[in-house]
This record gives C-alpha cells, structure tokens and sequence, in this order.
C-alpha cells in the first residue's frame, strides 16, 4: 500500500538515534512493550522543541523511552512521568539512571487513575503527553488538564490505533470494545469546548489540543 510506503520511507530517512535509544527500541519490540513509533515521537519532539515548554507530564513511561526523548530535544525541562508496572518502573530507573538524566526526570509509581495528587504537587504543566490505557484516556485528560498551564498543550498518542478506529467490522470483543472508547474519546475531544484540537495522522495517530 502507498501509505505503508511513504511510512517507511519516512522512518527510512529519521537520523540515528544514540545507542541507547536503539537498544531501548530493540527491546520494546522483543518484549511487546507499548512505546511511541518512530516517526510520530519525532512529530512530538518537534511540537515541543517549537514549544520549549519548562515542565512536561507524561501519563504512562512504560520503560522510559520517550521521557528519555523528550529529555534530550528539551534539556532544560523537568520531567514528571507516570508508571504502575513495576518491572517496566524498575527498568525505566535504569534507563534513565544510565542516561544521566536522574535530576531532569521524576517518575511517579503508581496508577495514573490514583496519582493525581502527587502530579499536582509539581505542576502547573507546559506540555501533557497522554500514552496509557488507551481505554482510560478521557479520564486522563480530564484529571490531568486541570494542572496545565494557560499556553500548555496536550498530546495523546494512538488515536488511530493502527487505522482501527474507522473500521466498521472488527471479530474480536475486547479490540472492538476498545476502539470503541477511543473513537468516543476522538470525537468528545474535537468537539470538547476548551479546546482546540487536532489529530495528525503520523505513527499510529496524535492528537494535539490546545487551549482556546
């Protein structure tokens, strides 16, 4: 297909990562752990870069990858990030200990539904970067907007979910209930009143939103 083309010519042409991203990728890929696609984290770093925003929020830092990325395309940012699994917890300590970026990244241990308070403590937030439970994300945004700043943006990743979302017929219960909740979600957060919100379909889909 033309857009599996043009998908991997872009990824094709992406700079090389430093050695630690690729042995982070690598094992992302052995192991099934969830971490953003390469060219929709390099959309993201972008975003931010123009934004240079003081403290970023991410919700979900599974092991650490794109806390990691965001780290060195702004490095004079603080880092709050989110994480309940402990083994994907332990290994972004390691990542990010290795990385020599202890002091730029805080990580939160705990369920994102459950940490609200703790988040709070370091906001107001510039940036939010939502990369959960994709069928929790409204919940997310509605707990975690609230410490954005006025000129903040939030970024949720997977909208499109591999193209799912505007697919009609899908055999599997638990896949269709779950593209359910995030076409629900697309579609509340285009039309939400606060926001202004775009979904550029780079990766496997972002969402932008942006105060009104």
């Amino acid at each position: 297909m033309k857009n599996d083309r043009l998908h991997a010519y872009i990824e094709e042409i992406i700079p090389e990562r430093p050695d630690l991203f690729k042995k982070m990728e690598t094992y992302a890929k052995d192991h099934n752990v969830p971490i953003m696609e390469l060219a929709g984290i390099e959309a993201m770093l972008q975003l931010l870069r123009i934004q240079n925003p003081e403290t970023i929020l991410e919700v979900g830092t599974a092991i650490g990858y794109s806390a990691l990325r965001m780290a060195y395309a702004i490095p004079d940012a603080k880092i709050v990030t989110i994480e309940r699994d402990a083994e994907r917890y332990q290994l972004a300590e390691q990542n990010i200990k290795e990385a020599g970026k202890n002091e730029q990244i805080l990580i939160i241990k705990g369920d994102a539904l459950e940490t609200e308070e703790d988040a709070m403590h370091h906001g107001p937030y510039d940036a939010i970067f939502i990369d959960a439970a994709k069928g929790q994300y409204q919940r997310f945004f509605e707990m975690y907007s609230r410490f954005l700043s006025d000129d903040g943006m939030i970024i949720t990743d997977n909208v499109l979910f591999k193209g799912l979302v505007c697919e009609s017929e899908i055999e599997n219960k638990r896949i269709r209930n779950l593209v359910k909740k995030i076409d629900g979600y697309n579609k509340w957060l285009m039309s939400h009143s606060e926001y202004y919100t775009v979904i550029v379909p780079v990766g496997d889909g972002v969402a932008i939103s942006k105060k009104r």
